[in-house]
């Protein structure tokens, strides 16, 4: 790769790292380590493709996109069954109790959710996708976003209940 090209890959990786991690932490239920592992494979997988970059049209919603399928093809490896323990790891930072406490239900209630229907609602309602733009970034239809979303949120509100009314006033 020519050094103007390098020059700008390592640009966009900064600009884009903070953005695809956050969304990482979402997919991954939380766990920032497995969030870390998702962000450096699509920044690798990225770098492979970026001589290509005018081909690539929107390089941050394509990184989006390997992101979410770095994900999925994680989750089908058979080493992705591990399953996470109830404690909560340590994290940095100071943030009031309430905050903290709806992040742990939130991102818990995520976690019970398949890891399709998960992609589906952190594309659609943490990105702000359109039901086109997750179709083809799960190569799936515009129906099944439709079913998928649906059936996520359903589960979402089962799954929540009445826990964050006493949230909505804030």
């Amino acid at each position: 790769m020519r050094r103007s090209q390098e020059g700008a890959f390592r640009e966009f990786a900064q600009a884009r790292t903070g953005h695809l991690f956050r969304s990482a932490c979402l997919l991954a239920s939380g766990d920032t380590h497995l969030a870390e592992d998702l962000v450096q494979e699509t920044l690798g997988r990225m770098y492979m493709v970026w001589g290509r970059s005018a081909t690539l049209g929107n390089p941050a919603a394509y990184a989006q996109t390997v992101l979410v399928r770095v994900f999925l093809a994680h989750r089908r490896r058979r080493s992705a069954g591990e399953r996470p323990s109830d404690a909560i790891p340590e994290t940095a930072g100071t943030t009031a109790s309430a905050d903290t406490s709806l992040r742990i239900t939130l991102l818990d209630a995520l976690r019970q959710l398949p890891p399709k229907d998960r992609a589906v609602v952190v594309l659609r309602y943490w990105e702000d996708r359109s039901v086109a733009e997750t179709a083809d970034a799960l190569s799936v239809s515009s129906a099944a976003v439709r079913t998928r979303s649906t059936r996520a949120l359903a589960r979402l509100r089962t799954l929540l209940g009445g826990s964050l009314a006493e949230y909505a006033d804030r």
